[in-house]
C-alpha cells in the first residue's frame, strides 16, 4: 500500500501529517511498537465521519501509540471527549506523549486495563465507537459497542479484511474467526446499517439504527 500511487495521491492531498502525527508514527518504529496503526488517509476518513455525525463523545478500544487517537480527538469540539482503552503500559506511555505533543490531552481520558473488563464499567450514549484491538474477542467487543452506542452513532472497526485473510477459507486462526464473526454480526444486525470500506486493511463502518 505504501507504494500505491493512488494512495499516495490521496494521502498527500487530503491527509498530510503535521509534526505531531509524524512524531507519533515514528515513535512506533523507534520503540518497536507493533506496526499496526491506521494510515493517514484512514485517519482522515475517521475525522470526516466523526464530523458528519457531530460526534462529541467517542470510545476507542485499543489505543496503541496514540496515532488514531490524535485524529479522533481533532474531530471533536472543544468540550468533546475521547475515552480510549489500552492494556499495555508501554503503549500507554507512548500514547500519553503523543497526545501531549498534539495538544489534545485535555480531550482524552486514557483507561489502562483489559478492555473486556473496562467496557463493562462504561455507560451508554457514545456517538461513535472505534474498535482497533485484539481480534479473537471481537464478538464481545461488538456486543459492548452496540450497547454503548446511541441511536445514530457510528460503529467503526479497523482491519475488517485482515490482510485479505478473511476470504481465505483455509485460514481458521483465532484472529481470523474473530474478524469474520464481527463482520457477520454487523452485516446481519437489523439495528445497524453497515459496510466495509476497502481502505488500507478495511474499515467497517456502521450506523446504529435502533436499540
Amino acid at each position: 500500500m505504501q507504494g500505491d500511487p493512488t494512495q499516495a495521491y490521496i494521502r498527500n492531498l487530503f491527509a498530510a501529517e503535521d509534526s505531531a502525527l509524524q512524531a507519533a508514527r515514528l515513535r512506533h518504529e523507534k520503540e518497536n511498537l507493533p506496526a499496526i496503526h491506521i494510515s493517514p488517509e484512514e485517519g482522515k476518513l475517521l475525522l470526516v465521519l466523526l464530523h458528519a455525525v457531530g460526534a462529541r463523545r467517542v470510545l476507542e478500544i485499543g489505543t496503541l501509540g496514540g496515532y488514531s487517537g490524535i485524529w479522533i480527538a481533532r474531530a471533536l469540539p472543544p468540550d468533546g471527549k475521547l475515552i480510549t482503552i489500552e492494556h499495555d503500559s508501554k503503549h500507554v506511555d507512548a500514547a500519553r506523549r503523543a497526545f501531549a505533543e498534539a495538544d489534545v490531552s485535555h480531550k482524552i481520558e486514557l483507561l489502562e486495563g483489559d478492555a473486556r473488563e473496562v467496557l463493562r464499567r462504561l455507560t451508554p450514549e457514545f456517538d461513535a465507537v472505534f474498535v482497533d484491538a485484539d481480534k479473537e474477542p471481537l464478538a464481545l467487543y461488538y456486543r459492548e459497542a452496540m450497547r454503548l452506542l446511541k441511536v445514530g452513532g457510528l460503529l467503526l472497526c479497523d482491519n475488517a479484511l485482515l490482510d485479505k485473510r478473511v476470504v481465505d477459507r483455509a485460514d481458521d486462526a483465532a484472529d481470523v474467526r474473530g474478524v469474520r464473526e464481527f463482520n457477520r454480526l454487523a452485516a446481519s444486525d437489523v439495528g445497524l446499517a453497515a459496510t466495509i470500506i476497502p481502505i488500507r486493511d478495511g474499515l467497517l463502518v456502521g450506523l446504529k439504527l435502533a436499540t
